[in-house]
């Protein structure tokens, strides 16, 4: 799990030099929950809300991500991918498919299958701090 760890690391820095992995998932949440708040990003990963405060900044400062007020609650800001963050997204989500693709191309069929079993049931895991 360490080396595969290693290996996620080190392969975001190839797929865009300006994102890093915690910057790749962190704009994949944004992009799945549609926005959200800083602090539910630390709530979620575990967090602490300076680090998040840190990427956050730097993701604001690359154009990839914006603030916006919450229509319910104009007190509350939320962070939304603008068009070049999810732009940017795509396009590591594209390298890291074919890179994956590439991988598993010559393992056989039986071996995806079960390889794709035991994720599963390793991401269907209990829940906790570390289980994003």
């Amino acid at each position: 799990m360490t080396v595969f760890a290693r290996r996620a690391r080190a392969s975001a820095g190839r797929m865009h030099p300006e994102l890093s992995l915690v910057s790749y998932t962190l704009l994949g949440h944004l992009e799945e929950r549609g926005g959200c708040r800083a602090t539910d990003l630390a709530a979620h990963y575990a967090l602490d809300k300076s680090t998040v405060s840190r990427q956050v900044a730097a993701l604001e400062r690359a154009g990839l991500i914006e603030r916006r007020l919450d229509p319910e609650d104009h007190r509350v800001q939320v962070l939304h991918l603008t068009g070049a963050g999810e732009e940017i997204l795509a396009q590591v989500t594209r390298s890291r498919r074919a890179a994956f693709r590439e991988r598993l191309a010559t393992w056989p069929a039986e071996d995806l299958i079960r390889f794709a079993a035991y994720l599963e049931r390793y991401n269907a895991g209990p829940a906790g701090a570390d289980s994003d």
